[in-house]
Parts: C-alpha cells; sequence; structure tokens
C-alpha cells in the first residue's frame, strides 16, 4: 500500500520570536516515494500539524504522490491568543520561515512547492505567495482570504478557494476576495451543503480531491 511508502520526518523550523528571541516550531514532513512536489500547510484559528482536517487532505496529496509539512505556526502560548490566530503579518512570516527551511533541506529543496491554508492560515499563504517566487500554487479551504487585503492584487500563482455553500458569511468574502486576486488562474469552487468545518459526509473528501488535483496540475517543472 501507499502508506508504506511514505516517509515522515519530526522536524523544527527556526524563526524570530517576540523581542528577537529564537523559536522553533514543529513540524512533520511527509514524503512518498518519489515526491513530485511539497505542499505546505498553514493552519489558522490556532489549529496544530495535528489537526484532523489537515492531516485527511495530506493523505490525499501523498495518493498523488505530493509531499506535505504540516507545521504550527504558532506556539501553544501563541495559539492560545486570538490577536495572534488572527496576526496575518506574524503567520505569513512563520510560513515564509517554512518555505526557506524546505528550500535549504536535503530531501525537499528540489520540489516545486505549494501552500495550502486553512481560516486565518489561507491569508498567510496568498500575502507568502506574493512575497515568495517559489510558490507555484495555493490553495484554501474554507479561508479568509480577504484578510490578506491588498496584497491579493500581488498574488501571481494559480489559486484555489474551496468554501462550503453553507457557509454564507465566509463564502461571501471569498467571492470578494476572488476579485481581487492578481493571479489570472483562479478558481472559487463552492462544495454544496457543506458548513465551515466540511463536517458533512464527503465534504472533506471533496475538499482533498479539489486540493490534489490543483497542486497535480500546478506543481511542475
Amino acid at each position: 500500500m501507499l502508506g508504506s511508502l511514505v516517509e515522515t520526518i519530526d522536524v523544527t523550523v527556526p524563526v524570530n520570536g517576540t523581542k528577537g528571541r529564537p523559536l522553533a516550531l514543529r513540524g512533520r514532513l511527509a514524503l512518498p516515494a518519489p515526491p513530485t512536489g511539497l505542499v505546505i500547510f498553514a493552519h489558522g484559528s490556532g489549529s496544530s500539524r495535528q489537526s484532523p482536517r489537515s492531516v485527511a487532505v495530506a493523505e490525499v496529496l501523498h495518493e498523488s504522490w505530493i509531499g506535505t509539512l504540516l507545521v504550527d505556526l504558532l506556539t501553544e502560548q501563541e495559539a492560545a491568543s486570538r490577536a495572534s490566530v488572527f496576526d496575518v503579518a506574524l503567520l505569513s512570516e512563520r510560513l515564509l520561515a517554512a518555505v526557506r527551511f524546505v528550500s535549504a533541506f536535503e530531501q525537499t529543496k528540489h520540489l516545486p512547492l505549494g501552500l495550502f491554508g486553512a481560516s486565518t492560515g489561507a491569508a498567510a499563504a496568498l500575502v507568502a505567495a506574493a512575497c515568495e517566487p517559489a510558490v507555484r500554487a495555493v490553495v484554501s479551504r474554507g479561508g479568509r482570504p480577504d484578510l490578506a487585503g491588498r496584497r491579493l492584487r500581488a498574488v501571481q500563482v494559480p489559486t484555489l478557494l474551496v468554501v462550503g455553500g453553507d457557509d454564507s458569511d465566509v463564502l461571501a468574502l471569498n467571492r470578494q476576495a476572488l476579485a481581487e486576486l492578481g493571479c489570472d488562474e483562479k478558481v472559487l469552487a463552492v462544495v454544496p451543503g457543506a458548513t465551515h468545518l466540511f463536517e458533512e459526509p464527503g465534504a472533506l473528501d471533496e475538499v482533498a480531491r479539489l486540493a490534489a488535483e490543483w497542486f497535480t496540475d500546478h506543481l511542475h517543472d
């Protein structure tokens, strides 16, 4: 089975903490053999690398031979602070540190990169994509891309926004963000009957399928 061919590696991503103090963020790198690309997950709303929804999507990406890095962008103390959870500048800075880490890591430095963001992590992923030319594609799941603000216009990579059809407020915000995105290839995919966390039967499976197709199409040399 494919699962036996996925190598998992616990890693630490060095970042600058408050007052310039160094921090190490914990992450889990998973690489199918051989990987054709790598997707870094940007969690939101205080979620962690152990988020069952992110893990489920990552497993589907592995079936498409795409590696993943699930990393805690916030420390436990920071994640308990609502201000930190909505600090898109901080989240994107941490995400860029993760990009630099995998770009230097021996087993991943050759892989084309994508970003998968959820909730406020989606805004961080878009800001990072606007800043970092190594990023080839972005997928947002139930995200808040609107929080990327003016940086939306600077995003030039293919971007997929996936929203639940019954998540009306977030759907409206995603429609507004879609119009602001500067990339030529941008799609808003609505999963019928799904709410914000895609807990309905089959909803998260559809998110994972859409993400796998998007990254398979766009993570190539």
